[in-house]
């Protein structure tokens, strides 16, 4: 049973008091780079007296520094997007196990590593989105996307991408690496254009009439409902969007998380702050201030999310994805996925 959120303070308040490292420092890497979790660290630091640095960039650059820092690394929390970076990291050796009765309660299980390495704070679904005059019958399944019915219909990112990545993974986790292979093959012939920018992009690719459909992360099209993105938020009413695999497996959904350093100097405080990143008033910043789905269920949903309507979920335990996305990246080389 999950915590309740007076539980939560009163368990972070006794935390903080007999930490002897509160009102001390955190020192964050932080591949997240959204303006809205601001208030995230503020409240914080507000919360607690200890005071957060942070070094920005992106996830492989931190990853590279943090092994290069080695024991000397002043890192106490990575914080970064999707399951294979988080799997990275941990491979790379620069995370550590923790034990934490807070976040092995208020996470799901699917969305912690084994090891407890890495906790998932955050969820978007990768889910599939069409121009709704152009497609009578849209793609009702991931597998659906290689059909030849929908050839030179697809606006999809490149192979290099994470979201893709994991994606990809997740299909050999469920189906196995020959029928992932298939249809990796069948994506490719089915694509309308050479793979190009980010997944607000391929939601712009619909508004412009390059593709009819689009593969795209849910919160890039909650943020245009939520306010105004140059492009594609006048036109929203051209687009609906289908929540794959609801008679099977679920929607896949990827993770934004984080871990402990191995070297961290400040452990007491990295816990506390990823234990305040699981709590219910952390939780509803992800959902309000960046489109996300909350990783604790019982957390109410920004309106922006709720637009989106009620589906079925994959709960397949990202640990074990994670495991497969090096052949995600070999199976995209071989079929040419660019």
């Amino acid at each position: 049973m999950l915590k309740s959120t007076t539980c939560l303070a009163a368990a972070l308040s006794a935390l903080i008091a007999t930490s002897a490292a509160a009102e001390g420092e955190l020192n964050l890497y932080s591949s997240r780079h959204y303006d809205t979790d601001e208030r995230l660290y503020t409240d914080f630091e507000e919360a607690t007296g200890i005071k957060i640095n942070r070094i920005e960039g992106k996830a492989d650059e931190l990853i590279a520094r943090m092994e290069a820092e080695g024991a000397n690394s002043p890192a106490d929390v990575m914080l970064t997007v999707d399951t294979s970076r988080l799997a990275r990291a941990k491979d790379a050796g620069i995370l550590q196990a923790i034990d934490s009765e807070t976040l092995e309660e208020r996470t799901p299980a699917n969305l912690q590593d084994e090891d407890n390495q890495w906790f998932g704070f955050s969820q978007r679904g990768r889910i599939i989105f069409f121009n709704k005059e152009n497609v009578a019958n849209p793609p009702a399944t991931y597998a659906d996307l290689a059909k030849p019915e929908y050839k030179g219909l697809i606006c999809i990112r490149s192979s290099t991408n994470t979201y893709n990545q994991t994606l990809l993974a997740s299909i050999i986790t469920h189906e196995g690496a020959e029928a992932a292979k298939s249809w990796a093959e069948g994506v490719v012939a089915n694509m309308a254009r050479d793979p190009q920018g980010g997944d607000t992009d391929q939601l712009r690719g619909i508004v412009s009439g390059e593709c009819d459909i689009a593969v795209s992360n849910t919160y890039y099209y909650a943020r245009a409902i939520r306010k105004d993105v140059k492009g594609l938020s006048s036109d929203l009413d051209k687009i609906g969007w289908v929540f794959p695999n609801q008679d099977s497996y679920g929607a896949h959904m990827n993770l934004s998380g984080g871990g402990v350093a191995a070297h961290a100097p400040n452990k007491e405080n990295a816990i506390l702050f990823l234990e305040y990143l699981a709590s219910d008033q952390a939780q509803k910043y992800f959902s309000a201030g960046n489109d996300e789905f909350p990783a604790v269920q019982s957390v109410e949903l920004a309106e922006s999310v709720k637009a989106l309507g009620e589906f079925k979920a994959d709960d397949v335990n990202l640990s074990e994805v994670a495991k497969n996305i090096p052949e995600a990246q070999k199976i995209f080389n071989e079929v040419g996925w660019k």
